[in-house]
């Protein structure tokens, strides 16, 4: 091959440019995030599907029980992540970050939907009066109930017309709250595991840290 045919080829071949961080988040991370997001409530769909089918103790003694814990576990967990999301910005620097809160803060509420959905209808079978007894009897129960009325709030209002509707300052007082839901949902974790337990603890001193990160950052920001 001449080299006028090489360059000839050389040249017509397709220059493959970087993929930028832009299509990185769109293209790869965040379809990453929703498969994981996902995998808790596909692994419990298995588990129902099991107990029906081939293995009755998939879900353990008490399934109705068991489903409601489970979901209640991740939606804390999903809550505590979507609220590491700015103190992981300021350790770390990357403010690309911020586009997955949203999204995480939406599986927040995913599960809380779902954990709250298994105890009414699961659980007590719609029974509103016996529910409505539960919320005002049992403290943990009214306390959960809190986190999801201010949950709900914050998903009602994340889209971006409804930060448009509210403006910016008052968005983002509202937002704020989610730290007031964390707040409830740790507590509402301890209160229900009665006395004192290790997981419960650990929740509690995750939030504690990204107060700690969020107080530290402000407190730089003023001097």
């Amino acid at each position: 091959m001449s080299g006028s045919e090489g360059s000839t080829v050389a040249a017509s071949a397709p220059i493959l440019k970087p993929m930028s961080s832009d299509s990185l988040i769109r293209r790869v991370l965040k379809p990453a995030v929703w498969v994981l997001c996902l995998a808790p409530a596909g692994w419990l769909a298995w588990l129902i599907w099991q107990t029906f089918t081939v293995n009755p103790d998939a879900l353990g003694a008490n399934p109705v029980e068991y489903i409601n814990r489970y979901l209640g576990d991740w939606a804390l967990r999903f809550l505590l992540i979507a609220l590491a999301v700015t103190p992981v910005k300021h350790l770390t620097g990357w403010k690309q970050i911020t586009r997955f809160r949203r999204l995480l803060g939406l599986f927040a509420f995913f599960y809380v939907i779902l954990h709250i959905s298994s105890y009414i209808g699961v659980d007590q079978f719609f029974d509103w009066l016996a529910i409505w007894k539960d919320i005002v009897k049992r403290t943990y129960i009214t306390v959960g109930m809190g986190a999801f009325v201010i949950l709900t709030a914050l998903a009602a209002t994340s889209t971006k017309g409804m930060i448009k509707r509210l403006g910016g300052k008052r968005w983002t007082r509202l937002h704020k709250s989610v730290y007031v839901a964390g707040a409830l949902g740790c507590l509402h974790f301890f209160m229900m595991r009665k006395g004192l337990q290790l997981e419960p603890i650990i929740y509690a001193g995750i939030l504690l840290a990204l107060f700690a990160v969020r107080g530290v950052n402000a407190l730089r920001k003023r001097a």
